[in-house]
């Protein structure tokens, strides 16, 4: 059998059956001028090398194996008219392109690049801007979204786009893209086993991440910095979130992260930093928080209703506002080993574990969910009066919500 297919191989190479991959040039003085004829001419897994230049094209479609590749980062300028690429086909790579002026519209959701039904796909390298959405990936599986720059100009919700959209894809690696100026920089919604790993996300109009309806997702060393709301995750399952950085989400309604509908994750060895509310938790469950950094937010971690059988363990606490806020006075979560820097009490054992427990939820953190207008007390001596009366006395707050095992120093 084997020697048989060695024969029908050579065969076909002389029959002129099998096609080696080629080469095709596109530039303004060359034989092929535009990207459209260079697909048109071109075969399956050849290669279109695009030289330096400025190429006014939109609805390019891809409906071939090929590589476009840029060559000093050629321009295709849509001219505001539409879409610009669309791939239809697998073992797609678009590397090395400089895509601006994508079309706006209200009822069409165009896109620098999109990928629709199409599995090995690879965008690499590109940079886009004056766009409506950056790369959209639909229904499309086992690809690669690398080192990607995409800078919008968003200024209103209802006329911008996302920068990077997985819509019902899986598989899917985005990994040390920078995305900045859209309505959300990287957006979800029935994806699951995406990796996300290494990116920068910020200055943008929503949030800097956001997905809903998507499980088995991983998330590790991306930073988060400065978006209008912060990141929110919503109604999915397994997901580990590992290495990020939430930081400087200020605003009314802003978060680091927002928590709903959560279940079996893991959020472990994250940095919480100067955001209005570090995390938000409603409706999640069965959640390892741990070697997390909570530093200088409002609230560290708000839990609003239904969150059960959570645990926060090894977290640093240092400089909130407030620590805990807590809505009911049930609890069913899990504080042990945490370090606070509220903690005042000792450790006459020197074992590295405060010999008092301490209780994160402070009354007035209670007064101000029920009538925010008294957060303007918060640095006076009533709420410190209010507090010290909890604190020997709980009413409000649960009775059992308390770190029982302290730490007297930072958690590494």
């Amino acid at each position: 059998m084997r020697y048989g297919a060695f024969i029908f191989f050579l065969f076909s190479i002389f029959s002129g059956f099998a096609q080696v991959p080629k080469t095709i040039e596109i530039c303004p003085s060359c034989k092929v001028k535009t990207i459209k004829d260079g697909i048109s001419n071109a075969s399956e897994f050849d290669t279109l090398l695009i030289k330096k230049g400025i190429y006014k094209e939109f609805n390019i479609l891809v409906d071939k194996p090929l590589t476009l590749k840029g060559e000093n980062y050629p321009v295709i300028d849509g001219e505001d008219r539409g879409e610009i690429i669309r791939i239809v086909s697998d073992n797609v790579t678009i590397d090395g392109l400089y895509i601006i002026n994508v079309g706006t519209s209200y009822t069409t959701d165009y896109a620098a690049i999109r990928v629709v039904k199409s599995e090995n796909y690879l965008i690499q390298n590109v940079v886009l801007e004056k766009l409506f959405f950056g790369i959209y990936l639909e229904r499309s599986n086992n690809g690669k979204v690398y080192h990607n720059k995409i800078i919008g100009d968003a200024v209103d919700e209802y006329n911008s786009g996302n920068g990077i959209q997985l819509w019902y894809s899986h598989n899917v690696q985005v990994d040390r893209n920078i995305v900045q100026g859209v309505r959300d920089g990287i957006y979800l919604e029935f994806s699951d086993n995406i990796t996300i790993n290494n990116n920068v996300s910020a200055n943008n109009l929503r949030y800097g991440l956001h997905f809903m309806f998507s499980n088995d997702d991983v998330y590790t060393n991306n930073t988060f910095e400065n978006n209008g709301a912060g990141v929110a995750v919503m109604f999915s399952k397994r997901i580990k979130m590992v290495g990020n950085i939430f930081r400087k989400n200020w605003g009314t309604a802003a978060f680091g992260m927002l928590l709903k509908e959560i279940n079996d994750a893991e959020i472990i060895g994250n940095t919480f930093q100067e955001n209005t509310i570090g995390i938000n938790i409603e409706g999640s469950n069965r959640i390892e928080y741990k070697n997390n950094n909570f530093i200088s937010n409002g609230w560290a971690v708000k839990v609003l209703g239904a969150c059960y059988t959570n645990s926060f363990v090894n977290n640093n606490f240092l400089y909130n506002s407030f620590d805990i806020s807590y809505n009911s006075k049930l609890n069913d979560n899990v504080f042990e080993k945490n370090y606070w820097s509220d903690y005042t009490g000792y450790d006459l054992d020197k074992d590295g574990i405060g010999d008092v427990p301490y209780r994160p939820v402070k009354l007035f953190s209670y007064v101000v969910n029920r009538t925010p207008e008294t957060i303007i007390l918060l640095r006076s001596m009533f709420m410190d009066i209010i507090d010290f009366s909890e604190k020997v006395s709980p009413v409000f707050t649960p009775d059992n919500l308390l770190d029982a095992m302290p730490l007297m120093k930072k958690s590494e």
